[in-house]
């Protein structure tokens, strides 16, 4: 399975419901780093405390994703925009109020659950971004396989690179890469970076922020050789060259 995993195979017809979205976080973990244990996530006690201190009970959705996968698996949450642990979370005043549970690395936006939506089972996700809270996703749970899709994407090693893609190589993607069938949605600089997209392939993973021209196109490899035959498809100014593998700390991440 390690070897033949396909993001875009796994998600073909979109993710109906929590199971599903759950599902695909188990089998993406297995395949792409590590199964999923009982450490993965947090214990009912962590999130008893977390809901005292709130003084609410925290969403089904968000209960569930944090009891699979908390924030102790930092390969999966934890490289870019991490997953605040439960002990963390904290309630944003702005927009009403926003339970927030992801931060971008310095602190720049958040991600959370509006509190009046707190009484559905899996409410949508909002980000903060320059053009104040917009939505992220319509389902808290989408955005647990976002946040693994990305912090995996965009985790430490020599696997990962990234180039501004011209308009005519966007329209070539879908060509070389199936487009995931997951929602578009935007970054949290703004609206303008919308819509960002998913391709795949087996072993391969690629995000693409944006679709006007220069935009950037993340990808990474579950090997060496899978890393070079993005190379191979994708014709770009890589921010690596070809002939050396990416560190993490030479990135343009932004």
């Amino acid at each position: 399975m390690v070897g033949s995993f396909d993001v875009a195979q796994a998600l073909r017809g979109g993710i109906r419901d929590r199971r599903q979205a759950w599902d695909f976080v188990r089998d993406f973990a297995a395949a792409w780093s590590a199964p999923l244990g009982v450490s993965s996530g947090a214990h009912e006690a962590e999130l008893e405390q977390a809901e005292a201190a709130l003084g609410f009970r925290l969403p089904v959705a968000l209960r569930e994703g944090y009891s699979l996968l908390g924030a102790t698996r930092r390969d999966l949450t934890g490289n870019q925009d991490p997953l605040l642990p439960a002990s963390e979370l904290f309630v944003h005043d702005e927009f009403g109020g926003v339970l927030v549970f992801r931060s971008e690395n310095q602190g720049c936006a958040f991600w959370g659950v509006r509190l009046r939506d707190l009484d559905q089972v899996d409410p949508p996700v909002f980000v903060q971004s320059r053009d104040g809270w917009i939505p992220f996703l319509e389902r808290a749970s989408l955005a647990w396989v976002e946040l693994v899709l990305s912090e995996t994407l965009l985790g430490e090693g020599r696997l990962y690179n990234a180039c501004e893609l011209p308009a005519e190589l966007i329209s070539e993607l879908p060509r070389w890469f199936t487009h995931v069938d997951f929602p578009d949605y935007p970054m949290w600089t703004g609206m303008e970076e919308a819509p960002v997209r998913w391709f795949s392939a087996p072993g391969k993973l690629l995000r693409l922020d944006g679709q006007d021209d220069h935009s950037w196109l993340h990808v990474r490899g579950r090997t060496a050789a899978d890393l070079q035959s993005i190379y191979s498809a994708v014709p770009g100014q890589w921010a690596c060259g070809y002939s050396e593998l990416p560190e993490a700390d030479e990135l343009p991440f932004y």
